[in-house]
């Protein structure tokens, strides 16, 4: 019995998560996706023009979410903005870590990607955000170690349920970045001025 279109597309996605988590997008050909499905590479090419299509498709539910929390970011700064830019990155990591997973290692390439080429800009408005706006550069850099530990968190902790690791990472972000008040310049720190 031949399956359904829709069907056959469904699992060519699911297949093509599976083998890119195990072994990486540039690891994973179209022959190894169409096999673990049980179809020709043809079918695969029937459903996604390339390897490319079928990855920005796999994403494209994670890149909406990015996409909307940068447009709410937009205008935010100081305080606001950090805790908008915690919690929706928070969010968007637990709710994606199997996407997050399939690119481990693997984000610098696929920047290069054209359905991917503005991701680079919106991470660093996150950032950006997520520092407060600040110039410091202790705070640019609590909030890059921020993002790529939020990441690699939901990625490698596969085994802790979304309910426990979304508040154990918003603390950890409460944590460690100042809040920045945003009517108020931030004196320079020690290590600011050793800089």
């Amino acid at each position: 019995m031949a399956r359904a279109v829709s069907e056959t597309h469904g699992e060519i996605l699911a297949a093509a998560a599976r083998r890119f988590t195990v072994t990486g997008y540039r690891g994973t050909s179209l022959q190894d996706i169409a096999r673990e499905v049980g179809v020709s590479k043809a079918s695969v090419l029937y459903h996604f023009a390339n390897k490319e299509a079928l990855l920005a498709e796999l994403m494209a539910p994670a890149i909406g979410m990015l996409q909307s929390l940068d447009d709410q970011l937009a205008g935010l700064t100081g305080a606001a903005a950090q805790e908008v830019a915690a919690t929706g990155f928070v969010d968007l990591a637990v709710r994606f870590r199997r996407e997050i997973a399939v690119l481990r290692g693997e984000f610098p390439e696929l920047l290069c990607q054209p359905a991917f080429a503005h991701i680079q800009e919106i991470s660093d408005r996150l950032r950006d955000a997520l520092a407060g706006h600040s110039d410091r550069p202790s705070a640019r850099i609590a909030a890059l170690v921020l993002l790529a530990g939020i990441s690699e968190a939901c990625a490698e902790f596969v085994d802790i349920p979304d309910d426990d690791l979304r508040p154990a990472l918003l603390t950890l972000v409460r944590r460690a970045v100042e809040p920045v008040d945003a009517s108020q310049p931030q004196p320079p720190t020690t290590e600011d001025k050793e800089s």
